[in-house]
């Protein structure tokens, strides 16, 4: 196990496609999983969840979603990243329960926070913008996996170019039109070493009080 800083582990991480066939030990899964699932997620409302697919049958399908892609092949582990845009209509005494134990929350907070983050809630879905929200916080969580997989020496692909429907199919979600998938990531050793390829100077994306950047016209 190796011992990097979380600045560490954002400067080596690298999108890695191969895999060795070496399991994931099943703590090491657990430690990870709990530490992505500490991510930040808008009004608390932890409005996102993992599939962990690490059965042969289940990761073939995921070759078959993701058009032939070698992560679902080679790593022991692809983690299916699912946005809940509706949970905030979900009980979430819960969630309650458990910061007034934490002392976090009194209760004077969760009754003005509940009222408002449903207020809020609501706005979004008159916008249509209640699954953006929700993938958003997936994603969130998604990245906090990634970096804690680096620090434990582990391997992972941010994966796009999957179908949606094959994905939720895959799953077992196929009928439900409520969820969304946020992410994939495969997870497992390396069987590949990836060299940075390096990041534009912050004088292109880094910006004080303004954006400043000229506007890129689209192909007509």
């Amino acid at each position: 196990m190796t011992n990097l800083s979380v600045a560490d582990a954002i400067r080596t991480r690298r999108t890695v496609r191969h895999y060795r066939p070496d399991p994931v030990p099943a703590p090491i899964l657990d430690t990870l999983l709990e530490l992505a699932m500490e991510a930040p997620s808008s009004w608390n409302l932890q409005d996102r969840s993992v599939v962990v697919v690490a059965e042969p049958a289940g990761r073939e399908g995921l070759v078959w979603a993701t058009d032939g892609q070698p992560q679902p092949q080679e790593a022991p582990v692809v983690l299916v990243f699912v946005a809940e845009p509706h949970a905030w209509r979900a009980d979430r005494t819960d969630i309650f329960d458990l910061a007034r134990r934490n002392q976090a929350w009194n209760e004077d907070f969760i009754a003005g926070f509940a009222a408002a983050s449903t207020e809020f809630q609501q706005g979004l879905a008159e916008r249509d913008l209640l699954r953006e929200y929700a993938v958003k916080d997936a994603m969130i969580a998604a990245t906090y996996l990634m970096l804690a997989a680096t620090e434990l020496g582990l391997a992972t692909s941010p994966m796009n170019g999957w179908d949606e429907a094959k994905v939720k199919k895959v799953i077992g979600i196929e009928d439900r039109d409520d969820l969304a998938i946020a992410l994939l990531v495969s997870l497992g050793y390396p069987a590949e070493s990836r060299r940075h390829p390096g990041r534009r100077p912050h004088g292109q994306t880094v910006f004080r009080g303004a954006y400043t950047k000229p506007r890129v016209e689209a192909a007509r």
